[in-house]
Order: C-alpha cells, then sequence, then structure tokens
C-alpha cells in the first residue's frame, strides 16, 4: 500500500522520494565536487592525497564528506590496506560508479565546449 505522503513522488529510492529521473541522478552526482571527484576516479584507483592534488580547493573535510557520500550511495568503493605501515587507503568507481562514466564524459565535452565558446582560456592543458 502506497502512503500518501509518498504519492506524490514518481520514485523512491534508498528511503528518498524523488520526483523524477533528473531528481534521482542529481541526488548521487549532484554537488560541487561529486562529479569532479568520479572524473578523476573514472581512469584509475586514487588514494585520498592524490584526490586532493586534483581538487586544491576542496577542503579535507568535505573532501572526507563527499567522498564518504559517493561510497554510501555505492558508487565508488574505498579500500583500506592494513598489512603494513603506514596504512593506505584507495578509493574506486564501483561497476554502478562505472555507468557513469558515458555521463561523465558527455558532461565533460559539453563543459568543454561551453568554457571555449563562452570562456576564457587561464592555462595550458
Amino acid at each position: 500500500m502506497i502512503d500518501k505522503k509518498d504519492e506524490k513522488f514518481k520514485f523512491k529510492l534508498n528511503g528518498k522520494g524523488f520526483h523524477c529521473e533528473t531528481d534521482v541522478a542529481i541526488s548521487l552526482i549532484g554537488g560541487k565536487w561529486k562529479t569532479v571527484l568520479l572524473w578523476y576516479l573514472k581512469g584509475e584507483k586514487k588514494r585520498f592525497g592524490e584526490l586532493r592534488k586534483h581538487c586544491p580547493h576542496i577542503t579535507e573535510r568535505m573532501l572526507s564528506i563527499t567522498l564518504k557520500q559517493l561510497e554510501n550511495d555505492g558508487l565508488i568503493s574505498r579500500k583500506v590496506y592494513t598489512k603494513k605501515p603506514p596504512m593506505k587507503v584507495e578509493y574506486s568507481l564501483t561497476d554502478f560508479g562505472k555507468s557513469l562514466i558515458p555521463v561523465l564524459d558527455t558532461i565533460a565535452a559539453w563543459g568543454k565546449d561551453v568554457a571555449e565558446t563562452k570562456g576564457e582560456k587561464f592555462m595550458d592543458e
């Protein structure tokens, strides 16, 4: 039986209601840093410090929070190596996270096009 308060939602995922398909997607990848971190993880595993170097404007706290959100949503996995000091933690895309690669590529291509046609170039690639 559908609860009256849930009738206004088209989808329900992990206990949250969503109005449309875009609402679902944005809840998973929206925000300032999620897509950026997913972009840097799409090629290979990365350690916390490596991600921090790729995103110098993110605070350690925000990086930690965002990685935890991505992990909780099943988009990335966190592997801790404790065999020998110092402890090492690596982050990588899950299979579910890898399903976003075509979307990330499309977003990046669109962003590049916008930057080239409407923006100014500050750095050489």
